[in-house]
């Protein structure tokens, strides 16, 4: 049974105001733990979004069973202008898509491995409560499907990405996402426009005919050959900048994939309106940031005012 907070909490204009009301609330989910009646939440099929693009925000007030179908594939992918290389994906992309759900809801999670060269997968969401993230329910052999479900316990932006072994490698080689929480009172102030950014590392040997090949040897020694934003060279310049008018306030969903690099993450010629770092959407936001440090695994949401008509330039590393 999902208990409301008994008390009023006031929005300001940076943000949601939180007390110790709040922090109860999430504190009975954790007690309640998976015991509550699944069978009685009504279901609801997720809305999954590739990268740049956010699913809208979730209006209701109550927890569903939020069926997310996950399918594990390759794909050869124009990794930077001279080079392909065949990635290993959720859903077809790189990032994979993005969930948004909200506390108190049950992901019932369905991955089908689809992966032709035999490898194993499975999903380690940091949003999930349990051994290995989900990843000891959910690993899949090829042409294999299994489902699971998992309670959401507290709010907050998180990573799930494949654990399966050596874990570096699935995650070097694509296979990562986002995952936003919703508190289930109190979301964060509403914005003009949305968007969906991770950063990541691509590791490989010297080119043949125009392919390149994941190297251990670079991983193993941290030297990557490309550090790309949304999976590719130029995702969002030429393929899909993130556009929004002077005035409007944009709200950015960043995640560091890794496997090994820390993002510090910036637009050229902006400072951050508002900054939850870490993920913390209980926390009181910073204000007027410049650059934020995002270590591998982990993700922050930023809001950015469109104050006058020119590009910014996203960085990273």
């Amino acid at each position: 049974m999902i208990v409301q907070p008994s008390s009023k909490v006031i929005l300001t204009p940076a943000g949601p105001a939180f007390d110790d009301t709040d922090l109860a609330y999430y504190e009975t989910l954790d007690a309640e733990g998976a015991a509550a009646e699944i069978d009685l939440l009504p279901v609801e099929q997720a809305i999954l979004t590739s990268a740049p693009n956010v699913p809208p925000p979730i209006e209701r007030d109550y927890p569903v069973l939020l069926q997310v179908p996950m399918t594990t594939t390759t794909k050869m992918t124009q990794l930077t202008a001279p080079y392909k290389y065949e990635q290993w994906t959720f859903n077809d992309t790189v990032p994979g898509p993005f969930i948004r759900a909200r506390a108190g809801d049950v992901v019932e999670l369905k991955i089908t491995n689809l992966d032709k060269t035999g490898n194993p997968h499975n999903i380690d969401s940091h949003a999930f409560t349990g051994p290995g993230g989900g990843a000891a329910l959910t690993t899949v052999e090829e042409n294999d499907t299994k489902t699971a479900r998992f309670k959401l316990l507290h709010p907050g932006l998180y990573v799930y990405h494949c654990a399966a072994a050596p874990v570096p490698v699935h995650i070097a080689n694509g296979m990562y996402g986002l995952i936003y929480v919703q508190p289930a009172t109190n979301d964060l102030p509403k914005v003009d426009r949305e968007y969906y950014v991770m950063q990541s590392e691509f590791y490989h040997e010297p080119p043949e005919d125009g392919i390149v090949e994941f190297s251990y040897p670079n991983g193993l020694r941290e030297e990557p050959q490309a550090v790309v934003f949304n999976g590719r060279e130029s995702a969002l310049t030429r393929d899909a900048p993130l556009k929004a008018k002077v005035g409007e306030t944009v709200r950015i969903f960043f995640g560091n994939a890794g496997p090994n690099l820390t993002s510090s993450f910036h637009v050229i010629g902006a400072a951050f309106k508002r900054l939850w770092r870490d993920g913390d959407v209980i926390s009181p936001p910073a204000h007027y940031v410049a650059t934020v440090g995002v270590p591998p695994g982990s993700a922050s949401i930023v809001d950015l005012k469109m104050n006058v008509p020119a590009g910014g330039t996203v960085c990273g590393v």
